[in-house]
């Protein structure tokens, strides 16, 4: 059954997760280099949301500008352990959370080995615009960061990672 707490479930709903982030950010980068005009912003939501195609060989708000072939390594890592911790969640929950992430990162990872200028040093699509002179994000960005976040408050309340909370 689907929604049986298995090893198999859990690892079935963290791959249909990040399917869905993958799928989602890809099509909306995709979809956005065909509409919109770099550096030209579009008001989405007024002007609290903007949409303002750019394209970024940096690491979440600009760090390590010119580094992309550093990203690149340390997402195909990133990648690749939440793959091999996918055996250790024992919890839907952060398997659900686990899936989310992973998708994320391959998100921004399949930019930075598609898009130009090339191989390894591609820049990642950036969409997203928010006042108060905030990076441009994307999808991706969101569920990496969402994730991190959630991840740390429930660690902040005395869950494990991937485990089942400790009965007091």
């Amino acid at each position: 059954m689907l929604f049986k707490n298995s090893l198999l479930s859990r690892q079935l709903w963290l791959l249909i997760f990040a399917w869905v982030i993958i799928g989602l950010d890809q099509f909306l980068k995709n979809y956005l280099i065909n509409v919109l005009v770099p550096g030209q912003p579009v008001p989405f939501l007024g002007d609290l949301v903007q949409l303002n195609l750019a394209f970024n060989d940096s690491a979440a708000f600009s760090i390590g500008f010119g580094a992309t072939w550093i990203f690149t390594i340390i997402s195909s890592l990133a990648a690749l352990t939440l793959l091999w911790y996918s055996f250790k969640i024992e919890t839907l929950g952060w398997a659900i959370m686990a899936g989310v992430l992973l998708g994320g990162v391959c998100g921004n990872l399949i930019d930075r080995l598609i898009r130009e200028p090339g191989f390894a040093v591609g820049h990642v699509v950036d969409y997203i615009q928010i006042p108060f002179n905030f990076p441009i994000f994307n999808v991706a960005d969101m569920a990496i960061f969402t994730i991190c976040s959630l991840s740390v408050i429930r660690i902040l309340r005395g869950d494990t990672i991937g485990r089942k909370a400790e009965s007091k």
